[in-house]
């Protein structure tokens, strides 16, 4: 009598080995080698991409320099704000872009991240000392991101079996219950609205801050002279930060949650009927996202030196929405164009009526500085008019279907079990 499990289990493995061992996937077998790059996974990158993203890099790391050289401050300024956003804008792609949920609240949790840390700066600095003040912003920015992945958490509890418009007014809700919170000077730690630091007390100098400040400068010509001001210092500090949150959300984005999170956004009953946790899922999604919200507001809070509760109101949460909805939702690189987009264009638009509209009066540099607001308004209704998925859209992920090679192995098993042997398990 024929063992039909032994059976089974020996046709499989040849499917297995067949895989892996180097049989065109059925892509290229259509296409031909033209489809490795596209549809492989690891190995297989484009030079050219490469290359551009190095020189997008020096250009980035570069740019600081010349805007200080030149004098220009308030564009330096603009661009923290721009890089704050977008870090925003990444963990609202977490809850919108991957795992499909409306949040209306994404200010909520850039306060608590800001709030926390100025609150918790002040007395870690009188226990570290002078010596170690240095050490004050990596701690706080850390336990501030903590503290609003917990409220995340909390948030996630009771939208559970929330959906679409629901989840939308819920997340609005608490957003304007955190800002509320905040100017009604709970248990006497946000100071109101006064904001913090309280009088007599000053925030403790980032990491080496100083040092740089005192020994980094340099004169070409008499045009071009550089030194290293707060506004750079937190330039690259914010740059830095937004390199991380791009290579730790895309690593989530390609794990096993981010697989559970895209099952979940396409149909939530589905990829519950096929064994993903999608309470698990769903709380992973709020925490994570909650996180960079956390850690974006701590470095917004140490860059302007103090706070208070005007910048967390609920039109913000809209444009950080709206930076996900316009560059596309689960697209890294859509979510850095967007925010290039709505937040630096608008900037632009200020700063040329500040500084090249000096002769027109301040009623003309008023009006035209307040056309950053009609460009948003009607960049927003274009692109839901013309383009939907947004200007980058996010990319199906075929190659977790058709990949070859030995880094593929896993995803070469997974197509390949589920297929059934022709003529049944046991002939």
């Amino acid at each position: 009598m024929t063992n039909t499990k032994n059976t089974s289990n020996n046709t499989t493995a040849a499917y297995e080995d067949q895989a892996v061992k180097g049989k065109a996937s059925s892509a290229e077998a259509i296409f031909g080698n033209i489809a490795k790059p596209m549809f492989s996974r690891g190995g297989n990158k484009s030079p050219l991409k490469t290359a551009l993203t190095a020189l997008l890099l020096v250009f980035l790391f570069a740019l600081p320099i010349y805007l200080q050289g030149m004098g220009e401050a308030l564009l330096l300024a603009a661009l923290v704000g721009i890089g704050l956003y977008v870090i925003l804008a990444l963990g609202l792609n977490i809850v919108v872009g991957y795992a499909g949920m409306l949040d209306f609240g994404r200010m909520a949790f850039y306060a608590v991240g800001t709030y926390a840390a100025i609150i918790l700066a002040i007395p870690l600095a009188n226990l570290l000392g002078d010596s170690l003040e240095g050490l004050v912003f990596p701690l706080v920015m850390v336990a501030a991101g903590l503290i609003a992945a917990f409220v995340g958490w909390l948030l996630s509890l009771p939208v559970m079996r929330l959906r679409g418009d629901y989840l939308a007014i819920v997340t609005l809700g608490f957003g304007e219950i955190v800002r509320i919170t905040i100017q009604n000077n709970p248990f006497g730690l946000t100071n109101g609205l006064l904001g913090l630091p309280d009088r007599g007390n000053v925030l403790a100098s980032p990491p080496f801050f100083d040092w740089l400040r005192d020994n980094v400068y340099w004169a070409l010509g008499n045009d071009f002279f550089f030194t290293m001001t707060r506004n750079v210092y937190w330039y690259y500090m914010v740059l830095i930060m937004l390199i991380v949150a791009i290579i730790v959300v895309r690593n989530q984005d390609n794990s096993r949650l981010g697989r559970s999170w895209a099952a979940m956004r396409e149909d939530e009953v589905a990829a519950s009927a096929m064994g993903v946790n999608v309470t698990k899922a769903k709380t992973w999604a709020f925490v994570l996202g909650a996180f960079w919200g956390g850690i974006a507001g701590a470095c917004f809070g140490f860059f302007l030196g103090g706070i208070s509760p005007e910048p967390f109101s609920f039109l913000n949460s809209v444009i950080v929405l709206a930076i996900v909805v316009i560059g596309g939702m689960g697209s890294i690189p859509g979510v850095l164009v967007g925010g290039v987009l709505i937040m630096g264009f608008p900037e632009l638009v200020r700063w040329f009526a500040m500084n090249h509209l000096g002769q027109a009066g301040g009623d003309i540099q008023s009006m035209v500085a307040n056309f950053r607001n009609l460009f948003l308004g009607l960049l927003m209704v274009v692109m839901m008019a013309v383009r939907t998925e947004g200007i980058i859209p996010m990319k199906p992920k075929f190659h977790k279907l058709f990949g070859k090679g030995k880094s593929d192995k896993g995803d070469h098993t997974d197509a390949v079990v589920g297929a059934a042997p022709k003529g049944g398990a046991g002939s």
